[in-house]
Protein backbone atom coordinates (compact mmCIF):
# COMPACT_ATOMS: atom_id res chain seq x y z
CA UNK A 1 0.00 0.00 0.00
CA UNK A 2 2.18 3.37 -1.30
CA UNK A 3 -0.74 5.93 -0.77
CA UNK A 4 0.95 8.41 1.31
CA UNK A 5 -0.71 9.46 4.32
CA UNK A 6 -0.93 13.22 5.35
CA UNK A 7 -2.61 15.17 7.66
CA UNK A 8 -5.39 17.86 8.36
CA UNK A 9 -4.43 21.62 9.60
CA UNK A 10 -7.54 21.42 11.93
CA UNK A 11 -5.69 18.77 13.82
CA UNK A 12 -3.29 21.25 15.06
CA UNK A 13 -6.06 23.70 15.91
CA UNK A 14 -4.75 27.48 15.86
CA UNK A 15 -1.39 26.63 15.65
CA UNK A 16 -0.08 28.97 12.80
CA UNK A 17 0.15 26.66 9.08
CA UNK A 18 4.49 26.66 9.54
CA UNK A 19 4.51 25.68 12.90
CA UNK A 20 1.71 22.98 11.67
CA UNK A 21 3.70 21.34 8.95
CA UNK A 22 6.87 21.16 11.15
CA UNK A 23 4.94 18.89 13.40
CA UNK A 24 3.69 17.14 10.74
CA UNK A 25 6.97 16.10 9.18
CA UNK A 26 7.98 15.32 12.53
CA UNK A 27 5.22 12.77 12.94
CA UNK A 28 6.21 11.61 9.40
CA UNK A 29 3.01 12.78 7.52
CA UNK A 30 3.37 13.18 4.21
CA UNK A 31 1.33 16.16 3.01
CA UNK A 32 -0.87 18.77 4.90
CA UNK A 33 -4.29 19.67 4.16
CA UNK A 34 -4.93 23.18 4.00
CA UNK A 35 -7.35 26.41 2.72
CA UNK A 36 -6.72 27.19 -0.59
CA UNK A 37 -4.67 30.34 -0.33
CA UNK A 38 -2.90 28.76 1.81
CA UNK A 39 1.25 29.47 1.82
CA UNK A 40 3.57 27.49 -0.08
CA UNK A 41 7.06 26.07 1.18
CA UNK A 42 6.18 24.64 4.30
CA UNK A 43 7.93 21.75 5.76
CA UNK A 44 5.77 18.89 3.96
CA UNK A 45 3.60 19.77 0.65
CA UNK A 46 -0.02 21.08 0.69
CA UNK A 47 -2.23 18.55 -0.50
CA UNK A 48 -5.73 18.93 -0.50
CA UNK A 49 -7.09 22.85 -0.28
CA UNK A 50 -10.19 23.45 0.82
CA UNK A 51 -12.69 26.43 -0.53
CA UNK A 52 -15.75 28.10 0.86
CA UNK A 53 -17.51 27.75 -2.59
CA UNK A 54 -16.69 25.33 -5.41
CA UNK A 55 -13.68 25.73 -7.03
CA UNK A 56 -11.83 23.87 -9.54
CA UNK A 57 -9.03 21.67 -8.45
CA UNK A 58 -10.30 21.93 -4.98
CA UNK A 59 -12.55 20.70 -2.30
CA UNK A 60 -16.10 22.37 -0.83
CA UNK A 61 -19.08 21.56 1.33
CA UNK A 62 -22.60 22.04 0.83
CA UNK A 63 -24.00 24.19 2.86
CA UNK A 64 -26.06 22.79 6.53
CA UNK A 65 -30.01 22.48 5.52
CA UNK A 66 -32.06 25.12 5.44
CA UNK A 67 -29.09 27.69 4.36
CA UNK A 68 -28.62 26.98 0.76
CA UNK A 69 -31.80 24.80 -1.63
CA UNK A 70 -30.83 21.45 -3.44
CA UNK A 71 -31.19 23.22 -6.54
CA UNK A 72 -28.74 25.94 -6.06
CA UNK A 73 -26.08 23.83 -4.70
CA UNK A 74 -25.96 21.52 -7.49
CA UNK A 75 -25.73 24.84 -10.03
CA UNK A 76 -22.71 26.39 -7.52
CA UNK A 77 -20.94 23.01 -8.75
CA UNK A 78 -22.36 22.38 -12.09
CA UNK A 79 -20.03 26.17 -12.73
CA UNK A 80 -17.29 25.05 -10.83
CA UNK A 81 -16.16 21.81 -12.87
CA UNK A 82 -13.56 19.74 -11.54
CA UNK A 83 -13.97 20.66 -7.55
CA UNK A 84 -14.46 17.94 -5.35
CA UNK A 85 -17.94 17.87 -3.12
CA UNK A 86 -17.25 16.65 0.96
CA UNK A 87 -20.33 16.07 1.93
CA UNK A 88 -21.25 16.04 5.65
CA UNK A 89 -24.80 14.97 7.64
CA UNK A 90 -26.42 17.85 8.56
CA UNK A 91 -26.05 19.30 4.99
CA UNK A 92 -27.87 19.65 1.69
CA UNK A 93 -26.00 16.70 0.65
CA UNK A 94 -25.91 14.56 4.40
CA UNK A 95 -26.76 11.16 3.32
CA UNK A 96 -25.63 8.17 1.28
CA UNK A 97 -28.65 8.55 -0.88
CA UNK A 98 -28.03 12.16 -1.15
CA UNK A 99 -24.69 11.45 -2.26
CA UNK A 100 -25.61 9.02 -5.05
CA UNK A 101 -28.69 11.64 -6.16
CA UNK A 102 -26.05 14.81 -6.51
CA UNK A 103 -23.56 13.06 -8.05
CA UNK A 104 -26.31 12.03 -10.92
CA UNK A 105 -26.99 15.97 -11.33
CA UNK A 106 -23.30 17.20 -11.32
CA UNK A 107 -22.11 14.90 -14.12
CA UNK A 108 -17.86 14.37 -13.63
CA UNK A 109 -18.11 15.22 -9.76
CA UNK A 110 -16.06 13.23 -7.43
CA UNK A 111 -16.07 13.46 -3.63
CA UNK A 112 -13.85 14.35 -0.69
CA UNK A 113 -14.96 11.25 1.27
CA UNK A 114 -15.00 11.93 4.89
CA UNK A 115 -15.18 8.23 5.98
CA UNK A 116 -16.16 9.85 9.04
CA UNK A 117 -19.23 11.70 7.77
CA UNK A 118 -20.66 8.83 6.19
CA UNK A 119 -20.19 6.73 9.44
CA UNK A 120 -21.87 9.31 11.73
CA UNK A 121 -25.10 9.21 9.30
CA UNK A 122 -25.60 5.89 9.23
CA UNK A 123 -23.80 5.06 5.96
CA UNK A 124 -20.95 2.74 4.87
CA UNK A 125 -18.22 4.58 3.39
CA UNK A 126 -17.37 1.49 0.95
CA UNK A 127 -20.29 2.09 -0.97
CA UNK A 128 -18.95 6.00 -1.42
CA UNK A 129 -15.38 4.86 -2.16
CA UNK A 130 -15.69 4.70 -6.01
CA UNK A 131 -16.59 7.96 -6.42
CA UNK A 132 -13.75 9.30 -4.27
CA UNK A 133 -11.13 11.31 -5.41
CA UNK A 134 -9.75 12.48 -1.69
CA UNK A 135 -10.37 9.95 1.29
CA UNK A 136 -10.08 11.80 4.89
CA UNK A 137 -9.76 8.69 7.94
CA UNK A 138 -10.74 8.95 11.27
CA UNK A 139 -12.59 6.84 13.52
CA UNK A 140 -16.62 7.77 14.05
CA UNK A 141 -19.35 5.91 14.54
CA UNK A 142 -23.53 6.31 14.12
CA UNK A 143 -24.33 9.39 15.46
CA UNK A 144 -20.53 10.99 15.85
CA UNK A 145 -18.26 11.92 13.43
CA UNK A 146 -15.52 11.57 15.57
CA UNK A 147 -15.01 8.21 18.36
CA UNK A 148 -11.58 7.61 18.58
CA UNK A 149 -11.98 5.15 21.24
CA UNK A 150 -14.74 3.19 20.18
CA UNK A 151 -14.95 4.21 16.71
CA UNK A 152 -16.78 1.36 14.47
CA UNK A 153 -14.81 2.37 11.19
CA UNK A 154 -12.95 -0.47 9.68
CA UNK A 155 -9.67 0.81 8.30
CA UNK A 156 -8.37 -2.74 6.74
CA UNK A 157 -12.13 -2.63 4.76
CA UNK A 158 -11.42 0.91 3.58
CA UNK A 159 -7.69 -0.25 2.58
CA UNK A 160 -9.01 -3.21 0.59
CA UNK A 161 -11.14 -1.18 -0.79
CA UNK A 162 -9.08 1.33 -2.32
CA UNK A 163 -6.75 -1.25 -3.44
CA UNK A 164 -9.16 -3.17 -5.20
CA UNK A 165 -10.20 -0.51 -7.16
CA UNK A 166 -6.43 0.96 -7.74
CA UNK A 167 -7.07 4.25 -6.18
CA UNK A 168 -3.52 6.63 -6.70
CA UNK A 169 -5.10 9.25 -4.73
CA UNK A 170 -4.38 11.17 -1.01
CA UNK A 171 -5.32 9.51 2.06
CA UNK A 172 -5.67 12.26 5.11
CA UNK A 173 -6.37 12.12 8.62
CA UNK A 174 -8.28 14.54 10.09
CA UNK A 175 -9.76 15.28 13.68
CA UNK A 176 -10.95 18.82 14.54
CA UNK A 177 -12.11 20.31 18.02
CA UNK A 178 -15.04 22.45 17.10
CA UNK A 179 -17.64 21.88 19.48
CA UNK A 180 -19.47 25.65 18.15
CA UNK A 181 -20.52 22.69 15.18
CA UNK A 182 -21.38 20.17 17.65
CA UNK A 183 -17.71 17.87 17.25
CA UNK A 184 -16.05 18.63 20.28
CA UNK A 185 -12.77 16.54 20.80
CA UNK A 186 -10.07 17.09 23.75
CA UNK A 187 -7.02 15.68 21.92
CA UNK A 188 -7.29 16.37 18.55
CA UNK A 189 -3.49 15.41 17.76
CA UNK A 190 -3.06 12.77 20.12
CA UNK A 191 -6.50 11.06 18.19
CA UNK A 192 -4.45 11.63 15.08
CA UNK A 193 -1.48 10.18 15.96
CA UNK A 194 -3.09 6.94 17.17
CA UNK A 195 -5.29 6.70 14.22
CA UNK A 196 -1.53 7.05 12.09
CA UNK A 197 -0.17 4.34 13.99
CA UNK A 198 -3.25 1.63 13.04
CA UNK A 199 -3.26 2.83 9.77
CA UNK A 200 0.77 2.05 9.03
CA UNK A 201 0.25 -1.23 11.18
CA UNK A 202 -1.59 -2.22 8.27
CA UNK A 203 0.91 -1.12 5.87
CA UNK A 204 0.28 2.45 5.02
CA UNK A 205 3.65 4.44 4.58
Amino acid sequence: MNWPLGIALTVYRDLPIAEAAALAKQDGFAHLDAMQDSPENLAVPLGDGYALRPTPGFTSGPAAEGQRSWEKTVADFRRAPGSRLEPWPGSVVGSTEAVLAFLEEVPGLRLTLDVGHVTAWGGDPLELLPYADHVQLRQAKPGATQAPHDGVVDFAAILKRLSDLNYSRLLTIEYFDLPERGWPLEDPLGAARETAAQLRSLGLR
